[in-house]
């Protein structure tokens, strides 16, 4: 069993309230679950109109299954985010 962890800073410039940043957010979650059944969390600048950290996790049963999912999902969430993905950092457990 293999474990990919990946973490997202993200921008959101159009962001005017929290209100409107977890709009943006959880609806890049839901599609990131929806698309690929990864586990997906608000983890960090809960506070920041503009900013976020998002986790994403996703288990597969081989290592090079788990990379290009890992990829898979980055590139997704880089495509549909409607701010900017500042950094996308996997880890494979």
């Amino acid at each position: 069993m293999v474990v990919a962890v990946i973490h997202f800073d993200l921008s959101i410039p159009h962001a005017t309230s929290l209100k409107e940043k977890r709009r943006v957010v959880s609806s890049i979650m839901e599609k990131a679950r929806s698309r690929f059944g990864v586990a997906a969390a608000e983890v960090g600048s809960q506070d920041a109109w503009q900013r976020a950290e998002v986790g994403m996790a996703l288990v597969s049963p081989a290592l090079h299954h788990a990379r290009e999912m890992a990829a898979k999902v980055v590139a997704f969430v880089e495509s549909h985010f409607e701010g900017e993905v500042c950094r996308a950092e996997v880890e494979i457990l």
